[in-house]
């Protein structure tokens, strides 16, 4: 279970030899370029005499001669290139690829990857004209500057390391020159991202005035974060990434009923898995859920769900009684014109609901409950709903008092409780709500947005993006913490800030001022992304499940390929955590426990607080695959 750390936090000159053409070709297989010896072309077997200057270089670096390196000192931006090799197995370790070379930044109309070294089109260091940025180094590395290139920074080591088809590390001469680099870095990844150069203006304009903790990561006030904490907890005293079943306690796996595509955990008796055979019922327990064996399965009638409609999307309700399936209209969509409602006691449809407005069909791309606990209350009857460009709340009860007859076909149509219709652009992706029915809107543009709970007409609060859409959303009970979650990073943001009159409000409550705290981000290290596969995305972020006031969520969790990854909350919280130490820009916190499983994940969620255990101090972790589902215990032992 996980993956090894592979000696990936520190590097030092004498333990690591020089990268040999053999352990390049067979044991990295992945390799963006496949190199032979120089003499490989040239000389036939039997030669014995070295017939090139090249052939002469090849065998002295085959004695691995232990010379000083020279210097040039008119060599510009001079780096030494190191490259991981063997992935996580045993041997894996770090080999130097280049004794002495440089890097660059030009930018570029294209961009073809691998070693391709055409700079027909390509001004290094350019300030105008169209294009993107690439980073050079060599002529073995060229990587447009992009967050997923997972940059990671090791300031005491003056050294970065980066994916690139493979993993690399470069390590600086000195400090300014690795301050000068990573500078560079990040401008070039704000003009690509952003479209202007990375001027103190430009950078104002896109965050806003107010956000001087985006644009100065260094002056932001963080105190709030510390603030939030509350005084529950200390922060862990592991500061490196935790991987195997030290910590991971597997208690049991069960196989699913068809591939899962959601899954809907209960706070009460039962969780359930929706497959594309039907709703699956499992037991609730202190460590996990089991298969009770109970399935509603989606072609049991005329009133079930059609096997050719398998729901995306479960929701619970009404004291847990009900679940309301929501499938998509168009394969590879989330937008719906309607739900169904699955009494799950009996087991059937009792009501097919349509979305329509002023008479017109709408669809929906998400729905959620009113609040974080609302689908423990029996007698809740509205739901909120979102769209690209709508926030409502539907309401469920019939104001005509006309029962509908689903043996005629009918529909029901969800009444129009509250909301708003916004003008084209606002993109929404994903919501969630708070335990007072505060929502917060994640978009496509990486805005994430805050609406009290009393209108849906104007957020309160409108954090700017970083340039990656928001494709999950999830809120702390209490509304303090917001876990925005996008491909290649999540984003942690605190709502707190003090209003004129010295009181401690969130961003759901009131306009945030300009001293609002910088995000956190929680990444993977450039060689967890690479072994995580370059298809593979983070989805599904969340917070552990709390729904009583006063009680603060433990972990955060998210997806990536067949990666569980897990964040302890206290850590990632601590300004003073050693993995912000030497960083510049905005904080980014490597320090999590990796879950592998077999097959890519669907979903990891924790289960309600009320199932944690004394020798553990969280709920278990619920792991479904497609073909699986899985209970995992987080041991409290550090």
């Amino acid at each position: 279970m996980g993956t090894s750390q592979s000696r990936e936090d520190y590097i030092t000159d004498s333990d690591y030899e020089e990268e040999s053409e053999s352990e390049e070709s067979s044991q990295y297989d992945d390799a963006p370029e496949t190199t032979s010896s120089p003499s490989s072309s040239s000389s036939q077997p039997g030669t014995k005499t070295l017939n090139s200057l090249d052939e002469v270089d090849a065998k002295l670096k085959s004695l691995k001669l232990k010379y000083p390196i020279p210097k040039n000192p008119n060599l510009k931006n001079p780096v030494k290139l190191y490259r991981h090799i063997g992935g996580n197995t045993p041997t894996a370790k770090w080999v130097v690829s280049d004794k002495i070379t440089s890097y660059s930044f030009v930018k570029t109309q294209k961009f073809y990857g691998g070693n391709d070294s055409d700079d027909d089109e390509e001004n290094e260091n350019s300030d105008f004209g169209d294009g993107f940025w690439v980073l050079k180094v060599g002529s073995k590395v060229r990587a447009k500057i992009s967050t997923d290139i997972q940059l990671k920074m090791f300031g005491d080591q003056r050294r970065v390391d980066f994916v690139s088809n493979s993993v690399w590390a470069l390590k600086f001469p000195s400090d300014p020159e690795y301050r000068k680099f990573v500078t560079e870095f990040q401008d070039c990844l704000f003009e690509n991202v952003h479209g202007l150069r990375a001027t103190e203006e430009n950078k104002v304009k896109v965050y806003g005035k107010d956000f001087i903790g985006w644009v100065k990561p260094e002056a932001a006030d963080d105190s709030m974060w510390e603030d939030a904490d509350d005084g529950v907890g200390k922060s862990p005293e592991y500061v490196t990434p935790v991987r195997g079943n030290r910590h991971l306690l597997e208690e049991f796996e069960e196989l699913a009923n068809g591939g899962v595509q959601s899954l809907a955990l209960g706070a009460l008796d039962n969780s359930f898995l929706v497959s594309d055979l039907g709703v699956q019922v499992y037991k609730n327990f202190n460590n996990g859920i089991h298969n009770k064996g109970v399935s509603v399965r989606f072609d049991g009638g005329s009133s079930q769900i059609g096997s050719n409609s398998t729901p995306k999307k479960a929701m619970l309700m009404r004291g847990e009684t009900n679940m309301m399936l929501m499938s998509p209209m168009k394969e590879g969509k989330p937008h719906a014109s309607g739900i169904k409602q699955l009494d799950i006691e009996t087991g059937k449809i009792v009501t097919e609901w349509k979305f329509e407005k002023d008479g017109a069909d709408i669809t929906m791309r998400d729905i959620t409950n009113d609040t974080k606990g609302s689908q423990l209350d029996p007698s809740e009857s509205t739901f909120l709903g979102l769209d690209d460009n709508r926030l409502c709340q539907w309401d469920m009860r019939d104001r005509g008092g006309i029962v509908q007859n689903l043996l005629n076909g009918d529909s029901s149509v969800l009444n129009w409780n509250q909301g708003h219709q916004f003008s084209k652009g606002t993109n929404f992706q994903c919501f969630a709500s708070t335990g007072d029915g505060s929502i917060v809107v994640g978009s496509l543009d990486g805005k994430i947005r805050l609406y009290s709970k009393t209108s849906m007409r104007q957020a309160k609060t409108a954090f700017p993006g970083l340039g990656s859409p928001i494709t999950q959303v999830d809120v702390t009970y209490d509304g303090k913490w917001i876990l925005g979650t996008t491909d290649t990073y999540l984003v942690l943001i605190c709502t707190l800030f003090t209003d004129k009159d010295g009181k401690t409000k969130t961003g759901f409550g009131g306009r945030m001022g300009n001293k609002i705290p910088a995000p956190r981000l929680l990444k993977l290290t450039p060689l967890d992304s690479h072994l995580a596969g370059t298809d593979n995305k983070f989805h599904g972020g969340h917070f552990s499940w709390v729904t009583e006031g006063g009680k603060q969520e433990r972990h955060l969790v998210a997806t990536v390929g067949k990666f569980s990854v897990v964040w302890d909350f206290q850590q990632v919280k601590n300004s003073a955590h050693d993995c912000y130490r030497g960083q510049q820009g905005l904080k980014s916190c490597y320090c999590y426990k990796i879950l592998l499983k077999d097959e890519s994940i669907v979903q990891s969620r924790f289960m309600h607080d009320k199932f944690a255990v004394t020798d553990s101090p969280e709920a278990p972790l619920v792991v479904a695959t497609p073909l699986k589902v899985s209970s995992i215990s987080l041991s409290g032992r550090q």
